[in-house]
């Protein structure tokens, strides 16, 4: 059963993890009642299955971290030419700048989710918690990539402080989305063997989920900033009026 991950070289993960529970007593009885009843090949199940639930949030991650930073750009750069031609770029942030802020908000929602796991073994919480967090990661990232080139650093915070609660959920959203492919690991036994064609497939669902939600954010984003720069506008004429005035009236004495 541990050959369907075996093909992705994780034979070591998956004896550290045999180790790891043959050396815990009260699972060791555990195992022995399940034996007595019939169900002794869970055994067999249980690990490669733990395997799989713990790299699940790292492919979940790498996933993320390759659409924000090789994809997004690029829809980001469609979408303003297709439907906001005449919107300027400000330069706010760098390409470095966005892998950096991706980084730092990756690091911030794997801590949160490590922290919160003993909350998991709530019922309702483990379906809260995860989501949410993902849709945290997934708002702070995708919203940032998408204001990057266009917004000065003034803007991207104004529209930040104006939309956060639309930003976070569109996230949320996103995050539930990006948890769907998960259910194919509730499969338990079916799952592990089928894992050479369940790994890829969720990969592929994961990046398809993520390039959608860039292509929300950035839909979203450029229009924020579209009307953020159309209601600052009248301002800045009425604000410059008296000096074309004043400098006529120079010309003119």
């Amino acid at each position: 059963m541990t050959a369907g991950l075996g093909y992705f070289y994780l034979d070591g993960l998956l004896a550290w993890v045999t180790q790891l529970l043959e050396s815990m007593d009260w699972l060791q009885m555990m195992w022995s009642w399940l034996e007595s009843v019939g169900a002794g090949k869970l055994k067999t199940v249980l690990v490669p299955l733990i395997v799989i639930l713990m790299l699940t949030p790292l492919v979940l991650v790498g996933c993320l971290f390759v659409v924000a930073t090789l994809m997004a750009p690029m829809i980001v750069q469609l979408v303003a030419k297709r439907r906001f031609p005449t919107l300027e770029k400000a330069a706010g942030a760098s390409y470095f700048a966005s892998v950096g802020w991706a980084a730092m908000s990756t690091i911030a929602a794997l801590l949160a989710l490590m922290l919160s796991m003993p909350l998991w073994l709530v019922p309702p919480l483990v379906l809260i918690l995860p989501p949410l967090i993902w849709g945290w990661l997934t708002y702070r990232v995708m919203a940032f990539d998408a204001l990057a080139d266009h917004a000065s650093a003034e803007e991207r915070r104004e529209i930040f402080k104006r939309h956060r609660w639309w930003l976070l959920g569109m996230g949320v959203v996103t995050g539930y989305m990006g948890a769907a492919p998960s259910l194919v690991w509730s499969l338990g036994f079916m799952a592990v063997a089928l894992a050479p064609f369940l790994v890829p497939l969720s990969i592929w669902l994961y990046t398809l989920i993520f390039a959608f939600s860039s292509l929300w954010f950035s839909h979203y984003g450029l229009s924020a900033l579209q009307s953020l720069r159309a209601q600052r506008s009248p301002d800045t004429a009425t604000t410059q009026m008296p000096l074309v005035v004043d400098t006529v009236d120079m010309e003119l004495l």
